[in-house]
């Protein structure tokens, strides 16, 4: 089994969920609070290109969206969207759960575990 990476936010129930089914499921893992040590631009165009959904779905579009005064048409590509994450970590979905080559967001809940398998 390989390693995963799991980014996270502890505040959040879904990303603590996620958590803990890699732990039950006895994978080695690493958690790394992307709010206490963001991800650069780069790192962000890494988990971009693996993850299995379409770049802007990355981005949460919540009150913080809405106050930085960015629209959909600025996060439409991998290089917008990594370029807002790494200024804006907190726009980040969660969880993120990356194994080698590939990436996903963690919601809903149920499909952590077949990313596991």
């Amino acid at each position: 089994m390989s390693e995963i990476t799991v980014l996270h936010n502890p505040r959040c129930s879904t990303s603590r969920a996620a958590v803990e089914t890699v732990t039950a499921a006895g994978i080695p893992a690493t958690v790394r609070n992307y709010l206490k040590e963001p991800l650069t631009r780069d790192e962000w165009l890494d988990v971009l290109a693996k993850l299995d959904a379409e770049p802007t779905e990355l981005v949460r579009r919540d009150p913080n969206f809405e106050r930085s005064g960015l629209t959909d048409g600025d996060v439409a590509s991998a290089e917008q969207v990594a370029s807002v994450l790494a200024e804006q970590p907190q726009l980040a979905q969660r969880p993120v759960l990356i194994r080698g080559d590939r990436a996903i967001i963690g919601r809903p809940k149920s499909a952590v575990e077949p990313f596991l398998a």
